[in-house]
């Protein structure tokens, strides 16, 4: 047990554990055996301070010619700020466009050296039949050799409901045959809602991808929403979420709720459904009347005695990817309708068909995003990337991206299990143009950290409501403002004034479209699905789980057990660390 704890604490990564938990030899074991390329030598001490780089992973990517071709490549990025850098030829050949949108980097820092080396790691590393085996329903959520999900990844097939299939698979054809029988309940389902005029509100509980998924899409399409009805979501363990929600039900007898869980068994989301059950009752409403649910079959939740209605899914979706599974349909039909719920699904198909079958990196949208991803945060050195939607619908847009990019690819562990010598999943962030101008854009100027940006923005609003003033209307002054922080953040300007001056050479993309319609959203939320399931495939990462929320989870649980015995009246001192944290408590 002693040589297990000393190969322990020879792992070049910090371990925090209570002090109530107890580990045994075998766990020991097991921790000091997880597979590392170079250790420390025993009389070396680490620096708490030095910054953590946890060794191993794949050798292909450390030690592959096109890796160090573009290392050399990054020793003198492109440079923006020139004269003539950024000309009419360049914003012309440095585009791509699929399904009505079109992707311009003319104001990155590559050249078409770069761009040749980015598209060579892509074959490098097998991207395409990395994707061609998530859509055929391969198992790719594992970890080889350890305790992992080990399931299939079939987001994709919850929309392969249309004429020209996405795969043929056997796997991928039987999710696609059960969601089609989903979605046939969830149109009848609409059906029966309109004729009976019984609801115009829903409320919709859940948490992470039920929630901030759905939420993002349902604002973003506003302008198509269903006249009449109103979508409100629960998602927070904050009681004051559901009070303040639930406060601003216009009618409660007029209203649905949709409770959705997976497993049955998430915490925060059973919470508030028996919060809200408990509010219902107080108001002389019988629940089972009300609540409908979304599910996996032979979950705790799946009970007709309980709920109107039942949608399920399975365990192939994971929360991140399931706004266009049943986490999404019933909600989205019921808010804005099911024909543009199967609109949003119809762009999501195709885009999905262009990820999987454009074989040239340079057309391929989503995985030519990815790869300048991946030149931004490895060899550039950019550790956040800010998405700025100049369109006030995608509001939470960004905070759907953050959780689909910073859970999937947050990982410093390869698909073998060991640990990375390279980054791999940057910060996402942002919020919509033009507020940012007026708060963090500043510091995207002329702060000390270079920070890439992806744009996005539209040619046209959702509503029509414009007014010309002096000589244009508010979604040309929009989309001039865009144009200008594109250019702006690529060019700088340089004064006499050292106040006034911008070192310029801030990377950014523009993702630009028509007009932000149902199909047109399911081509953007597709564009970023398939950008992070690229970016994993290139640094061989697995993108399809999410290890990092269980640690709080466990000791969340803990804290919970003593809050259950002060409510039991025992006295509860601050016998160790725990304790001593919750009798901080005001």
């Amino acid at each position: 047990e002693m040589d297990a704890a000393l190969a322990l604490h020879k792992l070049p990564r910090v371990i925090m554990f209570s002090r109530t938990a107890s580990l045994s030899c075998v766990t020991l074991a097991v921790l000091a055996s997880l597979p590392l390329a170079s250790t420390a030598p025993a009389t070396s001490t680490p620096k708490v301070s030095a910054p953590m780089r946890l060794k191993g992973g794949s050798a292909t990517w450390s030690d592959s010619p096109v890796t160090q071709r573009l290392r050399d490549l990054a020793k003198s990025p492109y440079d923006l700020t020139v004269n003539a850098a950024i000309t009419p030829k360049r914003i012309a050949s440095m585009q791509t466009e699929a399904c009505g949108l079109k992707m311009v980097y003319a104001t990155e820092r590559v050249c078409p050296k770069t761009v040749d080396a980015l598209c060579d790691l892509a074959k490098d590393r097998g991207v395409f039949e990395k994707m061609k085996a998530m859509c055929d329903g391969e198992v790719v959520n594992k970890i080889e050799g350890y305790e992992c999900e080990d399931r299939k990844v079939l987001h994709t097939a919850m929309r392969d409901v249309f004429d020209k299939p996405l795969s043929s698979s056997e796997a991928s054809r039987a999710a696609a045959d059960l969601e089609k029988a989903e979605l046939n309940k969830v149109e009848e389902w609409c059906k029966e809602l309109d004729e009976s005029g019984k609801f115009t509100d829903m409320l919709l509980i859940g948490i992470g991808g039920s929630d901030l998924g759905p939420r993002a899409i349902y604002m973003g399409l506003q302008g198509y929403k269903k006249e009449g009805r109103k979508v409100h979501i629960v998602s927070n363990v904050d009681p004051d979420d559901a009070a303040m929600v639930l406060n601003n039900i216009p009618d409660l007898s007029k209203t649905l709720v949709l409770v959705v869980s997976k497993s049955g068994g998430t915490l925060e989301t059973l919470t508030n459904e028996n919060l809200v059950r408990d509010f219902f009752v107080k108001k002389g409403l019988e629940p089972k009347n009300h609540f409908a649910c979304v599910t996996g079959k032979g979950s705790p939740m799946d009970n007709p005695a309980e709920y109107l209605k039942s949608f399920y899914m399975d365990d192939y979706i994971g929360g991140r990817f399931s706004v266009t599974s049943m986490v999404g349909a019933p909600m989205l039909s019921f808010g804005l309708g099911f024909d543009n719920y199967m609109k949003l699904l119809e762009g999501a198909h195709d885009m999905d068909m262009h990820a999987l079958t454009t074989s040239d990196p340079k057309q391929n949208l989503p995985l030519l995003l990815a790869l300048i991803g991946v030149w931004n945060r490895n060899f550039l050195g950019l550790p956040t990337c800010a998405i700025l939607p100049y369109s006030q619908a995608l509001l939470r847009f960004t905070a759907h991206l953050q959780q689909l990019d910073m859970e999937s690819n947050g990982k410093h562990i390869d698909r073998q299990g060991k640990f990375v010598d390279y980054a791999t999943g940057p910060i996402i962030w942002g919020e919509p143009g033009t507020n940012g101008q007026h708060s963090f854009y500043q510091l995207i100027h002329q702060g000390t950290d270079t920070i890439p940006v992806e744009f996005l923005g539209f040619t046209e609003s959702q509503f029509g409501m414009d007014l010309d003033v002096k000589g244009t209307t508010s979604q040309q002054k929009l989309n001039s403002n865009l144009l200008a922080q594109s250019l702006a953040m690529a060019t700088g300007s340089i004064n006499s004034n050292p106040n006034k001056c911008f070192d310029g050479n801030r990377p950014n993309c523009l993702i630009l479209g028509k007009k932000l319609d149902p199909y047109t959203m399911g081509v953007l939320l597709a564009l970023y699905e398939h950008k992070v399931a690229f970016q994993g495939f290139l640094w061989d990462i697995n993108s399809f789980d999410q290890e990092g929320v269980q640690l709080g989870k466990i000791l969340a649980t803990q804290f919970l057990d003593i809050y259950k015995k002060v409510n039991a009246g025992e006295e509860v001192k601050p016998e160790d660390n725990l304790t001593a944290m919750l009798c901080e408590m005001p």
